[in-house]
């Protein structure tokens, strides 16, 4: 899956993933290969995701999900 996490900044990750998890609303939730399209708003919390073998987290502030035909577009507050 391709992973792209975008802040007003500029870009803070784009690569593979094997997987993510992300804080939204109602509980944080996961997304792996092959996940069905979704779009979600995202809390204060921590993006976790897997690339290469090893965990990384980004801290956030809020912001939105989309997710569809494993790409991941990330929009931070």
């Amino acid at each position: 899956m391709n992973l792209e996490i975008i802040s007003s900044e500029g870009i803070v990750f784009q690569g593979e993933v094997t997987k993510v998890t992300f804080p939204g609303e109602l509980g944080s939730f996961t997304v792996l290969e092959g996940h069905a399209s979704l779009l979600s708003t995202l809390v204060p919390g921590i993006i976790e995701y897997e690339t290469g073998g090893e965990l990384k987290t980004v801290d956030i502030d809020g912001g939105f999900v989309d997710v569809n035909n494993n790409r991941i577009a990330v929009c931070l507050r």
